[in-house]
């Protein structure tokens, strides 16, 4: 029996850090070996915010790749590509543009949200308006039944199956509708409590050195109650502790769980610990970054074959789209 089609992409927007780690890759990671999955780089879609400096996005691109590949995704498992490569994408998202009502985008959540988080910038541009056609285009073109995202991204595929069953009834049954995964891994907060983000300057990067790692969970936030050593804590409240159910063992979670309720270990300490389970963890990564940045005709080598295989599937997808909309 043929494997599903999953598809999910990534903005290269800067370095990746432990939030994309657990709240992506790995997943993406364990996906591999039960699906067909297409991961991409979406640089189209780092443009509709990013498109008065878009000079990193080419250099951003590598260095994601080199962190999808140490991370465990492998090109004999899955196919790796660069949307802009692929310029079916294009034409697929004008295509679907003529027949989604405009209503439909103005909508979605997450357009009013980003305007306001990112009030220093113009969005007021259709490209931003309309990333989540190009999003749909995205999805649709691999006819990808399954689509990874967290609980916030859950309104976009929505928006996806909605533009699938609308074409569908106009034309013909071309695209399947695809289905949402929810990623069940929580969100993790940044050093200072907030959304980690290398915007906020908070976050924790997968290409960060041990020495760098140490220096940043030192200054994590942890219970804000609890001012002195001897002060019993809440671990239920701490960020610290939240990363210790990630990086440490079942053994160190419940360890600490119960200590610092009573004050048998400090918060200093505690960081400590949790800066050195973060480092072993990372570690294995760190080793085949270094053989990947050291090889960069091979990443180039994994894309270009990526691309190839990915713009297959796209071209066959819009020769039935034009088939059936009488065009080209």
């Amino acid at each position: 029996m043929a494997k599903q089609r999953v598809l999910s992409g990534m903005r290269p927007s800067g370095k990746l850090h432990l939030g994309n780690l657990m709240g992506a890759l790995e997943n993406w990671k364990k996906l591999q070996d039960d699906y067909d999955c297409f991961f991409f780089a979406a640089d189209w879609h780092a443009l509709t915010t990013e498109y008065s400096n878009p000079g990193n996005i080419q250099e951003n691109i590598q260095d994601m790749m080199i962190d999808w590949l140490s991370v465990g995704l492998s090109p004999e498992k899955c196919v790796l590509f660069v949307q802009s490569r692929i310029k079916e994408h294009a034409e697929l998202h004008l295509l679907l543009s003529m027949v989604t009502p405009l209503p439909w985008l103005e909508r979605v959540p997450s357009y009013k949200e980003q305007q306001q988080e990112l009030a220093d910038r113009d969005l007021s541009t259709y490209g931003f308006l309309g990333y989540p056609l190009l999003q749909t285009a995205d999805i649709i073109i691999y006819k990808a039944l399954k689509v990874p995202v967290g609980v916030d991204q859950v309104p976009h595929v929505e928006l996806t199956r909605e533009i699938a069953r609308r074409f569908n009834y106009f034309y013909s049954p071309v695209f399947p509708v695809p289905e949402p995964i929810l990623t069940e891994f929580p969100k993790l907060l940044g050093i200072d409590g907030r959304k980690m983000s290398k915007t906020y300057d908070n976050a924790i990067f997968i290409a960060d050195p041990p020495s760098e790692i140490r220096k940043k969970v030192s200054q994590m936030f942890t219970d804000p109650n609890r001012v002195k050593r001897s002060d019993p804590g809440n671990p239920d409240i701490c960020n610290v502790f939240a990363f210790h159910r990630i990086f440490s063992s079942p053994e160190t979670v419940e360890s600490v769980n119960v200590d610092c309720r009573c004050a048998a270990i400090g918060c200093v300490e505690d960081k400590k610990n949790l800066a050195e389970n973060i480092v072993t963890y990372l570690s294995p990564i760190h080793e085949k970054r270094r053989y990947y940045l050291t090889s960069p005709r091979l990443v180039e080598e994994i894309l270009k074959d990526g691309c190839q295989r990915a713009q297959r599937v796209a071209m066959a997808t819009m020769e039935e789209v034009r088939t059936v909309m009488k065009v080209g």
